[in-house]
């Protein structure tokens, strides 16, 4: 499969999901707030978000079964630059009040002023890090 239609397929699949959670439950598809309702103590909504992740976590199992090999992943850092990126990444999602996911597919679909602000920001950060990286010989 080509890189373009795994892509085009992802993106299809998140968008079904976002909307399938949006319409059915009226719930934000925002991984971060998801991830941290998991452990609010509400059973049935603590439920439905450990069920939400599960079948994130069951997409690599699906591409296998689709493709009959296991999806790509190269990751070049090492693990302590991967903890504080994790951490930063959360700090931020909670800053923010919400994650890419939450901003840049749902909020952006429904026409919120801050997540249109919030991935502004999201874009403008990744496109000054890979200038600075590819370009500027920093990092």
């Amino acid at each position: 499969m080509s890189w373009y239609l795994q892509a085009l397929a992802g993106g299809v699949l998140i968008g079904l999901s976002a909307s399938t959670l949006l319409l059915l439950n009226g719930r934000i598809a925002g991984i971060s707030g998801i991830a941290a309702q998991m452990f609010s103590g509400d059973a049935p909504s603590a439920l439905s978000n450990v069920l939400f992740v599960l079948g994130l976590l069951a997409g690599p199992m699906i591409y296998l079964a689709a493709t009959g090999s296991w999806p790509e992943v190269r990751i070049a850092a090492s693990v302590p630059v991967l903890i504080i990126a994790g951490l930063l990444v959360g700090f931020g999602s909670r800053m923010g009040s919400g994650c890419t996911s939450g901003h840049g597919v749902i909020g952006i679909a429904r026409l919120s002023r801050r997540s249109f602000a919030a991935t502004a920001t999201f874009m403008a950060a990744g496109i000054v890090t890979v200038a600075l990286m590819r370009f500027g010989g920093v990092l």
